[in-house]
């Protein structure tokens, strides 16, 4: 899995139309991708009506003063960009059914695009998410009278998570029988649901003899390509609906003897919790001893 939750998982065996849902692609492509596509887009379609226009006959497209080739072509590119988005200013029109019927089905597809372009804009905007931010590292730390691996995650924006429940699941490759397999384990934690979720939450699963990862090392988690998977579920009372978040860490990610410095404390007049966002990784060195040792 990757950082963002996404499945690290490629594909195959079906053709490019398949493999994909546009629409989902559309509403999970970075803010400025997403731009830069419907400008792209914009700009080479009314490129393409432009040269239609040329082809058929600047003279078919009245109010055109252009007389070199450039010339024309910049002005039957800014007609085309009239058309298209249904603006028409008037001081260019077509002229004979050819360039009224190009402009009439320009004007239609111009329409198809900006509805199109509307239902993604609102997609994107009103997506419930979880607004979930993880520590870039999990942790092997101190926890009672032993050790316990831990991660915290916070919420950074101004919605309000409650019934949150979180589910870790290790993966590891294992030899049995001369053959490598994949197993995948539940990890229990000290707690897996809470009722609100306003504070920055420290997620404890406990290094006892119950655990998969008791009497590991360090090297063990690399050897066999540990992953510990991170599934987050809440209800949002904004959008009244159900969000979800996902994350990993890997071997490389998880690192021993250390501990989450506080991210909150109450403000100056305690009648308020302050909670310090830029704190989300911050670490300090906890004493662990000998136990999950690196080798």
């Amino acid at each position: 899995m990757q950082k963002n939750g996404m499945p690290n998982i490629e594909k195959r065996g079906s053709n490019f139309l398949e493999k994909y849902s546009w629409y989902h692609t559309f509403l999970l492509l970075p803010r400025w991708k997403f731009f830069l596509i419907l400008f792209i887009t914009y700009i080479l379609i009314n490129l393409l009506f432009a040269i239609l226009y040329l082809l058929i006959g600047s003279q078919h497209l009245q109010g055109i003063i252009g007389t070199s080739l450039i010339d024309r072509f910049t002005e039957c590119f800014f007609f085309s960009t009239q058309t298209f988005t249904t603006v028409g200013y008037g001081r260019i029109s077509p002229v004979g059914f050819v360039a009224s019927s190009l402009a009439t089905f320009e004007s239609f597809l111009g329409l198809l695009n900006f509805a199109i372009a509307t239902g993604l804009f609102y997609g994107r905007f009103s997506r419930p998410q979880a607004f979930l931010k993880f520590s870039h590292n999990a942790i092997i730390a101190p926890y009672k009278n032993g050790i316990a691996f831990m991660l915290r995650m916070v919420p950074y924006k101004n919605n309000y998570l409650s019934n949150a429940e979180v589910k870790l699941t290790l993966a590891m490759s294992i030899e049995e029988n001369g053959k490598k397999m994949n197993k995948f384990f539940p990890l229990e934690l000290e707690m897996s649901k809470v009722n609100a979720l306003t504070l920055s939450w420290t997620i404890v699963h406990p290094l006892d003899q119950k655990s998969p990862l008791f009497g590991m090392s360090m090297a063990d988690l690399s050897s066999c390509n540990a992953e510990i998977m991170v599934f987050v579920e809440a209800f949002d009372d904004l959008f009244s609906n159900t969000v979800l978040a996902r994350s990993s860490y890997i071997a490389s990610e998880i690192i021993r003897g250390v501990k989450f410095v506080p991210m909150y404390h109450q403000s100056g007049t305690a009648d308020k919790t302050v909670l310090e966002l830029d704190k989300l990784n911050e670490l300090e060195p906890a004493d662990i001893g000998d136990a999950f040792p690196e080798k």
